[in-house]
């Protein structure tokens, strides 16, 4: 078997996915999210997302919940394709002299539990859409003629201080509300909306770039605190879900980290027959500079998860993390499907080692006989494991 390198982008798209499903046109919702587009920034597509009925959709938007009740793949695209995206147009710079609309988008952003609202839509929307694999995907797509909320949003107490303090940057407003427990999908539709950051600098963050960003803001944050920390062991942890299985190695050394992303055969990123295609990106101690073009949006959602199970260990360590995504993964769900796989992993119980070839040893035979694969093809590809053997260190 060959193995190619390719980048994220390359990846080809799951094909373009057509149903016969009937929208209406005007209709009572409960909207869960906001959607920012990105095609044509600065000038940009903006909507809110809901279903054609009213109640508690908060379940819509919510990786952790569908984590928890371990919802399938087929349960979540049921409930995503359902979500009618009614929509208009906007300058990310001019928030503050936005259309009434714009003002809806904000408040289902900033909100706590979905918002109701009343829909009139342009014409029918149809269901007819490509799915991308950062965002999570939603249903069909039509201009708004106009909209309004019909009942009081409730936004939490601590969203209107962060919202409300325009002397404070977007970054630790993330870090605070992150570190208060509040939900990835929460704090990037509050930076999508322009809610958080100076007064002067907010502005309208496409959705798939706002993930990145709160994944990579929180990611630095838990870098630097467990950089304080003494280092840990050699262990490797092993699970995930929704056809998406990490394997990830933890060894002895000061922090750093790198990811393989290795695509078996699927309709979502298929392969060749004589072949195998992955993506890798690495960063040392001092950390990257540049985005993380090969692996993309899963590179800072699995890193999330890699530093979480560090800080709950009181450890340092550097991180090999390989992904191995397989023919249950049928349909692109968004990058969240990284993060919560990886946690997954991570809550398993670990193997812990007494030198790097015993781990080494075990994760080929658990990787070849799990799928059939040779690791090795991956290993000697790994920036880490080279760094490690011709390092020298003071000892």
């Amino acid at each position: 078997m060959h193995i190619k390198r390719v980048k994220y982008k390359d990846i080809e798209q799951i094909p373009q996915l057509k149903f016969n499903t009937s929208f209406k046109t005007d209709f009572q919702g409960s909207s869960p999210a906001p959607f920012i587009g990105r095609f044509g920034y600065p000038q940009v597509n903006i909507g809110v997302l809901s279903p054609q009925f009213s109640g508690d959709t908060s379940r819509y938007d919510s990786p952790r919940l569908w984590s928890k009740d371990h919802a399938t793949i087929s349960n979540i695209a049921s409930l995503r394709y359902g979500l009618v995206n009614s929509r208009s147009q906007a300058n990310v710079k001019e928030i503050s002299q936005g259309s009434r609309f714009l003002n809806i988008v904000q408040e289902v952003g900033m909100a706590k539990n979905s918002v109701e609202l009343e829909v009139s839509l342009q014409k029918a929307p149809q269901l007819q859409f490509q799915p991308e694999k950062e965002i999570i995907p939603f249903g069909p797509q039509a201009a708004i003629r106009n909209a309004r909320i019909t009942a009081n949003p409730a936004v939490d107490s601590r969203v209107e201080r962060v919202v409300s303090d325009t002397d404070l940057k977007a970054a630790p407003a993330i870090i605070s509300l992150y570190q208060k427990g509040f939900e990835e999908s929460s704090l990037n539709k509050l930076l999508s909306v322009g809610s958080i950051g100076l007064k002067e600098n907010r502005k309208l963050v496409p959705t798939r770039w706002s993930i990145t960003a709160v994944d990579d803001t929180v990611g630095k944050q838990l870098i630097t605190e467990i950089k304080n920390l003494s280092v840990g062991e050699y262990q490797a942890y092993f699970g995930g879900g929704w056809g998406n299985y990490y394997l990830i190695l933890y060894f002895p050394e000061v922090w750093s980290y790198e990811l393989f992303e290795t695509y078996l055969a699927s309709s979502v990123n298929p392969w060749s027959k004589n072949g195998c295609m992955y993506s890798t990106d690495y960063e040392n101690y001092d950390g990257r500079k540049e985005y993380a073009e090969e692996t993309a949006g899963g590179y800072y959602a699995c890193r999330i998860s890699v530093l979480e199970k560090l800080k709950e260990l009181k450890r340092q360590g550097s991180c090999l993390a390989l992904r191995f995504i397989t023919p249950e993964y049928n349909i692109p769900l968004g990058v969240w499907v990284c993060r919560e796989a990886a946690r997954k992993s991570l809550q398993e119980k670990p193997i812990t080692f007494a030198d790097q070839s015993l781990m080494i040893k075990y994760a080929e035979e658990l990787i070849k006989r799990k799928f059939g694969f040779d690791l090795n093809l991956l290993l000697k590809e790994s920036k880490l494991l080279k760094t490690k053997r011709e390092q020298k260190k003071l000892f």
